[in-house]
């Protein structure tokens, strides 16, 4: 006579203590994947002369931005890679590997020797540097979404999974923060000579901290327990016979990454070129408003455990939507820096609502066995379509003399996204994290 089959184990019951532990590691992981991540674009104009050959500065600096770009353009392949090794062999092992790379990448860019010495193998060497970062970074969001999403406690999750934007912001600001030190400590000929090679230096010693607290974190219940009939599975196909969520994923992105990298990045190129702050003024209004951002985050997660993700999402859809256009026109004309910080505070608050909860939002789309892969793709392929392509269009715009077709194109999107929010349905109460 046959047994009967047996009960499948119980999870473990995890304390609080352990959870906060674990979700820790992940974060300051995160933040410092961000960070070595900025500091590229932070010190390309010291270290744009030392990869390339003699000559126009301009043109170094096409070179090395290009070189972002590529890095830029890397982000899907390390969502589409990342996922899948993610959901095969755990969360864990997948955010190890992420900051494995990290660190290889800053470590190489650090340790490479410059043009005059070794030719052209010092750009090839740069575009490899960035091929790393690109494939850690791209798979990092998905992984550590998901991670930090699972690992949560179901009533305080949109809490704690709104520490990935935190570590985010973070990582940019611990960026600015290098280079003002470094630019306070060194001279110009010393920044140009070896001091830009200090915070990859940085970037990459923090990764190796960051490793060593990673391989202490706990694997996510949701991973240990889920069925093994789906190990034999083609991910990537099974992702495809989620084509609503896919498509969700996509819907609630597009608004929010324009918005960000539109009120982070651009802002401060916008308040030099078209409002006519000096570059210390600017750099000193966008840090401030990003150290808002960086506290509106678990604030913006906490209300959405109470009142759910879509009231949050629907605000910063109607916010972006009917507060984009007037914001950038009275940014455009503010006369002190002060004018100039509250409107981008306004602008912080009203894109809170997509940075704080994106992250679990997606993730409660997904079953277990695909869900690192659902949230790191689709979201990695719209970055790089839109979120990498804003600066651009904003610069684009101004140049051709109508800047304010980019206010509205920023408008269009978030009015896509907030069609998006406006029929989706509330993940806090269909969330399939514990199915």
């Amino acid at each position: 006579m046959l047994a009967p089959p047996s009960a499948p184990t119980p999870p473990p019951v995890r304390s609080t203590a352990s959870r906060i532990r674990s979700i820790v590691s992940g974060s300051i992981g995160n933040l410092v994947e961000w960070y070595d991540w900025y500091v590229y674009s932070a010190f390309a104009l010291y270290f744009a002369p030392a990869f390339f050959p003699e000559g126009n500065l301009t043109a170094q600096l096409l070179n090395s931005a290009a070189i972002f770009a590529v890095g830029f353009l890397m982000r899907p392949l390390g969502g589409w890679l990342m996922g899948l090794y993610a959901d095969r062999h755990g969360r864990k092992a997948a955010l190890l590997f992420s900051v494995l790379l990290m660190c290889a990448g800053s470590l190489l860019i650090a340790l490479t020797p410059g043009y005059r010495n070794i030719g052209v193998a010092a750009p090839l060497l740069l575009v490899l540097a960035r091929l790393l970062q690109g494939l850690s970074v791209g798979g990092e969001y998905g992984t550590s979404a998901t991670y930090l999403s699972e690992m949560a406690h179901h009533q305080h999750r949109g809490f704690y999974s709104s520490f990935q934007y935190v570590t985010l912001l973070a990582g940019q600001l611990l960026a600015l923060l290098v280079q003002l030190a470094l630019q306070r400590l060194l001279t110009p000929a010393e920044l140009h000579d070896w001091g830009w090679r200090v915070p990859f230096v940085i970037g990459a010693l923090a990764a190796v901290v960051a490793l060593y607290l990673r391989r202490g974190m706990d694997e996510t219940d949701a991973f240990v327990q889920q069925s093994e009939s789906h190990a034999s599975e083609s991910k990537l196909r099974v992702l495809l016979r989620h084509p609503r969520e896919v498509l969700t994923v996509v819907g609630l992105t597009l608004g929010g990454t324009i918005a960000f990298y539109t009120f982070t990045t651009y802002a401060q190129k916008f308040l030099v070129n078209t409002t006519g702050f000096s570059k210390a003024e600017a750099t000193q209004i966008s840090f401030w408003a990003l150290a808002v951002a960086l506290l509106l985050q678990p604030l913006m997660g906490a209300i959405s455990d109470r009142v759910g993700r879509r009231p949050v999402l629907l605000f910063f859809g109607v916010g972006a939507t009917l507060g984009t256009v007037p914001l950038f026109t009275l940014l455009s004309r503010a006369s002190s820096p002060w004018a100039a910080f509250g409107l981008l505070v306004v602008a912080m608050v009203i894109m809170s609502g997509y940075t704080s909860i994106n992250a679990v939002v997606k993730a409660e789309l997904f079953p277990t066995h695909i869900r690192a892969l659902g949230v790191g793709l689709p979201y990695a392929l719209t970055v790089a379509i839109f979120g990498g392509s804003a600066e651009y269009g904003a610069l684009l715009a101004k140049s051709q003399g109508v800047e304010a077709a980019y206010y509205w194109y920023v408008t269009a999107c978030a009015a896509l996204s907030l069609l998006v929010y406006w029929r989706m349905a509330d993940t806090k109460h269909t969330s399939r994290i514990e199915s």
